[in-house]
């Protein structure tokens, strides 16, 4: 038996998507649909808060919108993450399920534009690499994304990476090196990505201390998506790394 550390946050990413050789997530469909906007917004103190600009923005798949949950609108990491917003402050959650690069470049980044954010996170990476997409491909894809974010908002954006899933239940029947290189390529696109906007690009570091990072991790009763538990620590990464780059986010 793997460790389980390294087990849990198998779990937490397969909440990101389809494995491959057309197994599906439990709990959502295998392919991403037009991107419904949900929004909610902070308390507002009136317009003239000095916080009435702050806009968060989330990108992403079935963690963003909350799956495994007990209460999906709330317990998604994005979420858990808007609740640090100050007063004044609003969010719209974009996330689709199974979606992929490519589909968020498409759906989801013209919604985020219209939304003059402030504040981007964007976390799609899993679906691509489980759908054997080569890492050429999804950096096409994603620097599409971060670099129209660039050019038609004033948002900084926090683009998480993958984290290593080489002792994963679901990834038993896959040669622990061609993974690890795939995981490899993967991280060293998005590190590519982030490099060509700086200010603007940061990197969520969700591989280096991936261990104690899940150390406590729980899933949901499908067995494979994070539990409120799992939400809440990956939430914790993105906001520590918000924070550092000059988010005003609450304590």
């Amino acid at each position: 038996m793997r460790t389980r550390s390294l087990f849990l946050f198998a779990c937490l990413l397969a909440s990101c998507g389809a494995f491959a050789r057309g197994t599906t997530v439990p709990g959502r469909s295998a392919t991403a649909s037009v991107p419904v906007t949900t929004t909610a917004a902070a308390p507002r103190t009136g317009p003239t808060s000095a916080s009435t600009s702050l806009r968060y923005i989330a990108i992403g798949a079935s963690d963003a919108v909350g799956v495994g949950a007990s209460d999906p609108a709330t317990g998604s990491w994005p979420s858990r993450v808007a609740a640090l917003l100050p007063p004044g402050g609003a969010f719209v959650n974009l996330g689709v399920s199974g979606s992929i690069a490519s589909q968020a470049r498409d759906q989801q980044v013209p919604a985020a534009i219209a939304q003059r954010p402030t504040v981007v996170t964007v976390w799609l990476a899993v679906n691509d690499m489980n759908a054997s997409i080569d890492a050429a491909t999804y950096l096409s894809a994603l620097d599409a994304i971060v670099a129209a974010l660039v050019s038609r908002t004033d948002a900084k954006i926090f683009v998480g990476n993958v984290p290593d899933v080489r002792g994963v239940p679901a990834y038993k029947d896959v040669d622990r090196s061609a993974l690890g290189g795939q995981i490899a390529a993967y991280n060293d696109a998005i590190v590519s990505v982030v490099a060509r906007h700086p200010g603007r690009a940061f990197l969520v570091d969700l591989f280096t201390g991936s261990a104690p990072l899940v150390s406590t991790i729980t899933v949901s009763a499908d067995g494979f998506h994070p539990s409120d538990e799992g939400y809440k620590l990956i939430a914790d990464r993105f906001s520590q790394t918000m924070r550092a780059a000059g988010v005003p986010l609450r304590g």
